[in-house]
């Protein structure tokens, strides 16, 4: 199972690296970004690695065990702050990439139960040794909840039928395999878009449910400013709307300093924000879409860091 990265050479060329640059892939996916880094970084430069998936792990030690700039870390990438405290570079990492989403294994491995491509065991974690299955979520997930998951996560138009159709079936079985899931959801969609299978929406919202996505997403951004030394260099790349709203937003959003006076109007040049955003979302080519479908959807979005007030304007590692 190949996996084709993303929209390689612009993601990496984002985060404008020298030689000698510390970088943070956090998500591993099966290293074409991270390969392309370390041709660009030097022999002194040095890469951590990041991914929560067992099998993308493995697959990193494996392909850099004999390369002494490479470090991998098995973890979700919410734990970033922690994980580059330990690596001893809070603010002295010069470019940190994101590619968020599921990769091509991922999808493609009917036993990881994200697609419904293959019939498979309904799991969807991303970390397949953590957590609970699809399968379980679903077993115990209320009416109301699944319906806001669909409809939030998903933005299936058709939450409440699916929903209550979910429910009804699973008092009759156990829904354990991603063949009867999308089946269920199937019947219950009166319509949809042709050449689009019904239940893609809520596949993705349960998915997202399961692993926490989306507030792992939050998380991981909160974090990004504080691991990247002055004039950094943040790279995203996302694949639907939910996430590049996130991105998109966290990107532009003020940050209020604690110096300012309380109880007093807050006027824009009083707002920090750590961020300068780099030209404008960046969605693949012809090209990459010709050769790779899963790009269609992609949107890259680039952002440099920079100092806030009371910050100096370079820091050093821990």
């Amino acid at each position: 199972m190949s996996h084709v990265p993303v929209m390689l050479k612009p993601a990496v060329a984002a985060l404008n690296l020298k030689s000698g640059a510390r970088v943070v892939d956090a998500t591993y996916g099966r290293g074409g970004h991270s390969s392309l880094i370390l041709d660009q970084i030097g022999e002194q430069g040095q890469l951590l690695v990041m991914d929560q998936d067992p099998e993308a792990v493995l697959h990193a030690q494996q392909r850099f065990q004999e390369d002494s700039r490479v470090t991998v870390v098995k973890t979700n990438f919410a734990e970033l702050r922690r994980v580059i405290e330990e690596q001893r570079w809070l603010g002295a990492v010069d470019g940190l990439l994101l590619d968020i989403g599921v990769s091509s294994p991922q999808l493609d491995d009917a036993q990881r139960g994200f697609s419904f491509s293959n019939d498979g065991v309904l799991d969807m974690r991303m970390d397949s040794n953590s957590g609970v299955t699809a399968a379980e979520w679903l077993r115990q997930v209320s009416e109301g909840e699944l319906m806001t998951v669909l409809r939030t996560y998903g933005e299936e138009r058709y939450a409440r039928r699916i929903a209550k159709a979910l429910v009804l079936a699973r008092a009759c079985e156990t829904i354990s395999t991603t063949g009867r899931l999308a089946e269920i959801i199937k019947a219950a969609h009166p319509r949809w878009q042709r050449q689009h299978h019904p239940a893609t929406r809520s596949f993705q919202a349960i998915r997202i449910a399961v692993n926490g996505e989306l507030d792992a997403l939050r998380s991981v951004l909160s974090q990004s400013a504080d691991v990247l030394t002055m004039g950094g260099r943040l790279s995203v790349i996302s694949f639907h709307s939910l996430e590049d709203r996130i991105v998109k937003h966290h990107l532009r959003k003020p940050v209020a300093t604690d110096d300012l006076p309380r109880n007093l109007p807050i006027r824009p040049p009083d707002i920090a924000h750590p961020w300068r955003v780099i030209g404008k979302p960046i969605k693949a080519d012809e090209a990459e879409l010709q050769e790779n479908y899963r790009a269609r959807s992609a949107v890259l979005r680039i952002a440099e860091r920079i100092p806030m007030p009371g910050e100096v304007a370079t820091q050093g590692a821990m």
